[in-house]
């Protein structure tokens, strides 16, 4: 049961940290974060825990740069994956961040069009 709640704590302060973010990228994170907690739901113990230890610290950075964004009003979100993480990604895992990519430019590129 305590895992069972980390998981519903953790998935909500990520949902209210996304209201800090501009529109289109409030959008975007909160359906990736949705589709990825129901996709681990049932995962293995220990990717569960390597799950948890990554979207904590996702939330981490988020609080951090919302908070800066709000020092500084300068928006700037996210950060680079080093080149060794991506060496031990899977292939699905490689395409997933390469369609999360290609979706936050979009909003950007269909602005520009206007």
């Amino acid at each position: 049961m305590p895992h069972a709640h980390n998981v519903r704590t953790l998935y909500k302060l990520i949902l209210r940290l996304h209201r800090g973010l501009p529109e289109e990228l409030q959008f975007l994170g909160t359906k990736y974060t949705q589709d990825e907690f129901k996709r681990h739901k049932n995962c293995a113990p220990h990717e569960a825990a390597v799950f948890m230890r990554e979207w904590s610290n996702y939330a981490i950075m988020l609080a951090q740069q919302l908070g800066a964004t709000r020092a500084t009003n300068k928006a700037k979100f996210g950060q680079s994956l080093p080149v060794e993480l991506l060496d031990h990604l899977r292939d699905e895992q490689i395409l997933q961040l390469y369609e999360l990519m290609e979706a936050t430019r979009a909003p950007k590129e269909s602005t520009k069009e206007e």
